[in-house]
């Protein structure tokens, strides 16, 4: 290695680099050196070691090539054991070129699949070990057990029960598919049908309303007359799988609610499925068996967990009425200006709810280590403190500002904020905290609202030690025994008196007022006492106004808080519509967790996976590892293949993020003991988005220094090498699990214009074409959140029998600003389109007819009809999207257009009402877009065809009134996703917009009113958005 370069991590940066030489270590003392290639697997390079260690003296002395492992130092400078062996040595990337081979000790399948959890969770075990926290240790041994456990069960289910878990059906909502079916009750659909094993494929005529039986007893009957078979064979055995696809159609739902075959019914596509045997089914379900199985032998061997162990007698917590205190001790790597004076400030919060006044420390000067020591006394008793009382921290600077001219305003200090932090004030066992504890800080971040107290934030210490500042704090023993917070039994002893309460009309009139007024969370101290007094009428007539009732309890008065504890066991189940309110970081106390999993627990999956999203964002407000949230989703991960892939890739994106790097970390690792067979596909799809951000690296790199048309060469070069080949092609698709990315066509693949480059990767199989779009750089979570909403108003829609033909086309964020986007076969941007129907970019956003004559190019003859039918409806149904979510910065580069007719939006950069402006002022200034030029494809080119346009105008109307009956759920997970740090998606001002524009809290008159009004503004302002787009074409094209 050259003088002063250190480490190999520019040799493995390099593209192209076929070898490098390596030094070896044996356990015999003997040292080798020899190159290898940089694609050789681990052993490959093995069996090259043993090849040549022969010739070698004290070879005889060693044992088999198995019992020995070879060891690295990787790129985080720590040792490595190679355990899988089938990885590639440019994909270990050791730091240093040196391979040390050693004994193998302990159990090598436990090893293995513990280095493969490493390797795909990005997190060593070591991280977890080096913690040495109980609460951490505790969360690792149960839930292993609990997904260990889970995993066993599934793999003793019957096959066709296992079935549902690993390939759950993806199926169109009811009522459109009902509308479908009547619609097209006269046409048969032809299916292609082949039998496993054999090339031979039927064509079969089928009705769309046939159960998967019927199609599969046709197939039989096909079968024993062109093979002449005797042997009576029973379609329950079999199942109908989806050509180079891990999607099967069975159970007893109609053909055309199967998602494939409606997509194939309105594209006029064939079906092409496979009969598969259950026995090739029982085969891959024994190979996942067998993995699991390995591995609980080799637990089975291992120590059980210590016992709990049990708590001592002690006082009553509520007995003690003392105020509750702590000792500020000191800080530690504080970096601040030599002028400021330092403060602390301290706050004691049950989730959004300041528990009493906040406490300020004294000033002292700025120094590396202040100390203050000083007893910080809190305006609550002990025995008032709620279960979930968090402890809120602000480290801040005091600048004295000089008086430039004399001013009538008081404040001549300012506040710097510094870093925060917060801290429980039980631990997770229930126990009143006490002695020293250092917590590590968060840096703050100056906000609109000038809060210095940040009580949404995590309770976790800022991992980062060395570049942050610290504050020791020490929790005070108040008595000499610990203090624990009462079981429910003791909660119940003060709840519910029974006493029966009056109330006047005024007061009954008053309730019904709060409770319909759906469009505040804020409430008048002559709201909530109305509210208090007739908790129990509430809990019978209305359950759905928990929420409201949660807010206005006096968490800061135990006896209140035993009250509403003993209520909630009394409280009727939620629908998980209001359930998902609960799950707000305003509604911290474990018994209220519980019961909101407890109504969530019927979500059936399809509804589940909807609100995945954000289910897994509101883990960020738990308190504690262990809770019921996290058990439910890993529950339910473990019984739905589909779900546990989406929750594995929405918490693997964050897993950079410091503050829910451990807990999305620990409850992933859980999930891969629970699936160890889903390991190896998710490796593969890790592997391969490496790939595509080395891919896309290089693209960036070499863009700068060639032309386009180079560079585009050079990448197909680059995708041609057999490491990028091997990894790249056949891997399950992120986007899908159901999709299988076969063979990459390096010839179609290209790169993109945009800033960051994205790569166009194109992949081929015998029936279908699937390309996918690679992003580096880009946030993709709020589009990934704008597709979500889409999604389940597409479902609503289609549940009322309103097939709006949208097109939520996939999204998924992989990790930090990367992330895969679904690429739309067969469609085009309407500025390509209009740019190519006219002579320049200023006249081309003024080509009324370009839409309508690209339509008529692409559906000759009898065609158009259905092409302008499917543009009509998805029109509609985007219009009133857009305007919902207030969607901005929409131009002709980002609304695109399918060959059909279905039209699209894509880049949803903006919402919520978060407009791009020039000058201050608002580019757009029209809530939904609807140009002239739409409105020509929608009246079929006629300007008289008001029928049409009248029908569209219904469409609309309907669709909006359909999201406004369904307004609550919208700004429900909207609201969870505050947990996500969008920047446009973070206070209730931004929850607000959505409010307002879908109409909470009128009646479906006036939302239906206002509607109209916008539509016609809309109509009348399309000019003013042909203007904006032809600034963006001609801008863009003078680039």
């Amino acid at each position: 290695m050259p003088p002063g370069v250190y480490g190999m991590q520019e040799v493995w940066e390099m593209e192209g680099r076929q070898h490098v030489n390596i030094e070896f270590l044996l356990p015999t003392g003997i040292y080798l050196n020899f190159t290898v290639a940089c694609s050789d697997t681990i052993s490959t390079i093995k069996k090259m070691l043993w090849k040549n260690a022969k010739n070698e003296p004290l070879f005889s002395a060693l044992s088999d090539p198995d019992a020995y492992v070879f060891t690295c130092i990787n790129m985080t400078a720590e040792r490595e054991e190679l355990e899988d062996e089938q990885r590639r040595l440019c994909d270990v990337r050791p730091f240093l070129p040196i391979l040390r081979l050693v004994a193998r000790e302990g159990d090598r399948v436990e090893k293995l699949i513990t280095t493969q959890i490493n390797q795909l969770i990005g997190k060593g075990h070591h991280e977890f070990d080096s913690q040495k926290n109980h609460e951490l240790n505790e969360f690792r041994t149960k839930m292993r057990a609990f997904c260990e456990e889970h995993a066993y069960l599934r793999q003793t289910l019957p096959w066709d029960k296992w079935m549902e878990y690993n390939f759950p059906c993806d199926l169109e909502p009811c009522s459109s598919v009902t509308q479908s079916g009547k619609s097209r009750s006269i046409k048969k659909i032809f299916v292609n049908v082949k039998f496993e094993g054999s090339e031979e494929t039927f064509v079969l005529q089928q009705d769309p309303q046939d159960l998967p039986v019927v199609l599969k007893r046709n197939a039989l009957r096909k079968k024993s007359t062109v093979f002449r078979s005797v042997k009576q064979e029973k379609p329950e055995d079999y199942s109908l799988q989806v050509n180079e696809r891990w999607e099967f159609i069975y159970g007893k739902y109609p053909l055309c609610q199967f998602k494939y075959i409606f997509t194939c019914l309105h594209g006029g596509l064939t079906p092409h499925l496979t009969m598969v045997h259950y026995s090739s089914i029982v085969k891959y379900q024994e190979e996942q068996s067998g993995l699991s199985n390995q591995v609980s032998r080799s637990r089975a061997q291992s120590k059980p967990p210590p016992l709990p162990l049990k708590r001592q007698n002690t006082c009553s917590l509520w007995s003690i009425q003392e105020p509750f205190y702590i000792y500020l001790l000191q800080g530690s790597r504080v970096n601040a200006d030599e002028g400021m004076k330092l403060v602390v400030q301290a706050g004691l919060f049950h989730g959004s709810e300041l528990l009493c006044k906040v406490v300020t420390s004294n000033e002292v000067s700025v120094c590396f280590d202040p100390v203050w020591d000083q007893k910080l006394v809190f305006d609550i008793n002990v025995s008032d403190l709620p279960r979930m009382s968090r402890l809120c921290f602000a480290l801040y600077g005091v600048i004295e500002k000089t008086k430039k001219r004399p001013t009538k305003k008081k404040n001549k200090r300012a506040d710097c904020p510094l870093a925060w932090v917060n801290t429980m004030v039980f631990d997770y066992k229930d126990q009143l905290k006490t002695g020293e504890f250092s917590l590590s800080t968060w840096p703050s971040v100056p906000d609109d609202k000038g809060d210095l107290l940040n009580p949404m934030g995590t309770v976790e210490k800022n991992p980062n030690i060395d570049s942050t500042a610290g504050l020791l704090i020490r929790f005070p023993n108040i008595r000499p025994h610990p203090l624990y917070y009462p079981p429910i039994e003791k909660l119940n002893e003060l709840g519910p008196n029974g006493e029966k309460v009056i109330a006047t009309k005024e007061e009954h009139q008053k309730l019904k007022e709060i409770v319909d007024n759906k469009n505040s969370t804020e409430f008048f101290e002559d709201e909530k006492e109305p509210l208090w007094k007739l908790r129990e009428e509430l809990r019978l007539k209305y359950p759905e106004s928990l929420p409201k009732l949660l807010l206005i309890t006096k968490w800061n008065k135990h006896e209140d808080v035993a009250q509403m504890v003993g209520l909630l066991q009394k409280w009727p189940e939620l629908p998980a519509l209001h359930a998902l309110e609960l799950l707000d970081y305003s509604f911290p106390d474990p018994h209220v967790r519980f019961f909101t999993i407890r109504c969530l627990r019927k979500l059936p999956d399809d509804k589940l996976f909807q609100y995945l999203l954000q289910l897994v964002q509101v883990l960020k407000y738990e308190s504690y590892l262990d809770c019921d949230l996290t058990s439910f989703l890993l529950e339910r991960a473990l019984a739905n293949k589909k779900i546990g892939h989406f929750l594995f890739w929405h918490l693997r994106s964050e897993m950079h993020v410091p503050s829910v790097s451990l807990r999305f970390g620990l409850i992933l690792e859980a999930y891969c003991r629970g699936s160890i067979f889903h390991i190896k596909s998710l490796m593969k799809q890790n592997e391969a988005l490496n790939k595509m951000k080395a891919l896309n690296d290089f693209v960036k790199s070499a863009s700068q220094k060639a032309t386009r048309i180079q560079t585009t060469e050079d990448m197909k070069v680059c995708i041609k090498q057999e490491t990028y080949m091997e990894a790249l092609s056949d891997v399950v698709s992120p986007l899908s699990p159901s999709i299988i990315l076969c063979e990459l066509c390096a010839d179609k693949c290209k790169f993109m214009d945009s800033k960051m480059k994205p790569l166009w990767l194109m992949y081929k199989s015998k029936y279908d074409s699937v390309g996918i779009i690679f992003k580096n750089g880009d946030d993709l979570r709020q589009d990934m959140l704008t597709l979500q909403m889409i999604q389940i108003m597409d479902i609503l829609w289609k549940t009322e029998g309103l097939d709006l033909r949208m097109q939520p086309y996939g999204c998924l964020s992989t990790g930090n600003k990367t992330g895969l986007i679904e690429v739309v076969k067969n469609s085009d941007t309407i500025a390509n389109i209009q740019r190519n129907n006219s002579n320049s970019a200023a006249t081309a956003a003024f080509n009324k007819d370009a839409l309508l004559n690209w339509l008529k190019s692409k559906n000759p003859g009898d065609k158009l009809d259905q092409a302008i039918e499917e543009f009509t409806l998805s029109c509609a149904g985007y219009c009133v999207a857009t305007y919902v979510l207030g969607i901005g910065d929409r131009h002709s580069d980002n609304i695109m257009i399918r060959e059909s007719g279905q039209l699209f939006h894509i880049d949803f950069g903006h919402f919520l009402g978060n407009f791009k402006s020039k000058f201050g002022i608002n580019r757009e200034r029209v809530p939904f877009i609807l140009t002239y030029d739409f409105v020509h494809v929608i009246q079929e080119g006629r300007t008289n065809n008001s029928e049409k346009f009248e029908r569209f105008r219904v469409c609309c109307e309907q669709a909006y009134k359909i999201l406004c009956r369904n307004g609550t759920l919208f700004v429900n997970l909207f609201a969870l996703m505050k947990a996500a740090g969008l920047p446009e998606l973070n206070s209730s001002k931004d929850i607000q917009y959505l409010k307002d524009s879908l109409a909470l809290g009128k009646s479906e008159e006036e939302a239906l009113k206002n509607f109209k009004v916008k539509f016609n503004e809309a109509l009348r302002e399309s000019w003013k958005t042909k203007v904006n787009w032809m600034m963006h074409t001609f801008a863009k094209d003078n680039r």
